[in-house]
């Protein structure tokens, strides 16, 4: 997300669609949000990819413990699309359930 560590690899090879929403549960991991699996909604934003190259970018960029995964996400103005998304499937111990779904 914007302000975030990683938004700089997207900056410069991607255009910000706007705001969404996904099934899940986030979870704050101390450094950085994780997405689980869980009924509630969470927060992100959608960016289209402008380089088709940016996946796997991103993808070593986000580590071993985020899988893509591709994912019906609803815009925030109620258009529902798909998209990759990243979901957690690293260690939980010391992770903390964000209970409205928003890392800001």
């Amino acid at each position: 997300m914007r302000g975030y560590g990683l938004h700089r690899v997207l900056a410069a090879r991607a255009t910000a669609v706007g705001e969404g929403t996904v099934r899940g549960t986030l979870l704050d991991l101390r450094h950085y949000p994780g997405l689980v699996d869980g009924t509630g909604r969470v927060h992100g934003e959608v960016y289209r990819l402008d380089d088709p190259e940016l996946l796997a970018v991103l993808d070593r960029a986000e580590g071993y413990n985020f899988e893509r995964r591709r994912a019906t996400v609803t815009l925030a103005d109620g258009r529902r699309v798909r998209a990759w998304i990243y979901r957690y499937r690293g260690p939980r111990e010391r992770a903390t359930p964000i209970a409205d779904g928003d890392y800001r």
